[in-house]
């Protein structure tokens, strides 16, 4: 495949996945869902890469789904979206490699559960996570409902999808989600000094220990994830939803032309 939204660099044993959209805060539309997909499954088969860090380029990791697209899908659109979502997270979790999620912004909505569903995180300070689905009259749709309250526990993941609210990444870190936090200015290079402890390790050991570790976390449930999936369609479908949506598109253009007025 080749990439128009991604940039795949292997490394000193890394294989560094950067989403590219950053005019639009790498926002998830489908070409570059299927390009992750494409490289997480390339990562798995690369020789040369030892664990796999995804980041994300300019401003923030990734401001979860492209609202633009998202809300104006027809329906046969939106089950297919939601199915290339599933197979991303689960090829992710499914990979036989390490893989990082390197926060160097926001990571909201899909953004947050593409870091959920990697087995480590790393973030740059002041950095926002969260699921603000439900301020947009939606649930999350990639497995956040799953993975949130196996990673922070269920009263505090409760906390952050019953409200919306945006966690700094200390505050993920101090919860336990979060490995590191590092300055902004050096988040790059410590990100990757970090990836680096990893990839120098025995590639077999990798796998079997992130297999053992899953399996003490409890194994995904896909009827939970199916559970999910139909909600969110419920949702989805709603006049309200569709009603915030458009709202949320409206204030963004007006903030964007905005901008343009006062440059």
């Amino acid at each position: 495949m080749t990439y128009q939204h991604i940039i795949y660099e292997v490394a000193e044993g890394i294989a560094t996945i950067t989403f590219n959209r950053p005019d639009q805060l790498n926002a998830m539309n489908r070409r570059l869902m299927e390009e992750i997909i494409d490289a997480v499954t390339r990562l798995d088969g690369d020789a040369e890469a030892r664990v796999g860090v995804l980041t994300g380029a300019g401003r923030a990791f990734m401001a979860g789904a492209d609202l633009k697209a998202y809300a104006r899908q027809t329906e046969e659109e939106f089950e297919s979206f939601q199915i290339l979502g599933r197979g991303l997270y689960a090829a992710l979790e499914g990979n036989r490699k390490p893989v990082i999620a390197a926060l160097n912004g926001h990571a909201l909505g899909g953004g947050l559960e593409i870091a959920l569903a990697c087995d480590l995180i790393v973030a740059a300070a002041g950095a926002k996570l969260g699921l603000p689905e439900i301020l947009l009259h939606l649930i999350p749709g990639g497995g956040g409902t799953q993975r949130l309250p196996r990673k922070l526990g269920l009263t505090r993941a409760n906390e952050l999808l019953f409200t919306g609210r945006l966690a700094t990444a200390e505050e993920m870190q101090a919860w336990g989600v979060v490995n590191h936090v590092y300055p902004r200015e050096t988040f790059a290079a410590e990100a990757r000094a970090f990836a680096l402890t990893v990839a120098e390790k025995s590639p077999a050991a990798l796998r079997v220990l992130k297999q053992l570790t899953q399996l003490a976390a409890g194994a995904f449930n896909p009827a939970a994830q199916a559970l999910e999936n139909e909600a969110l369609g419920r949702f989805y479908r709603t006049p309200e939803a569709k009603e915030r949506l458009e709202h949320f598109l409206a204030q963004s253009e007006a903030r964007k032309a905005a901008k343009g007025g006062a440059s």
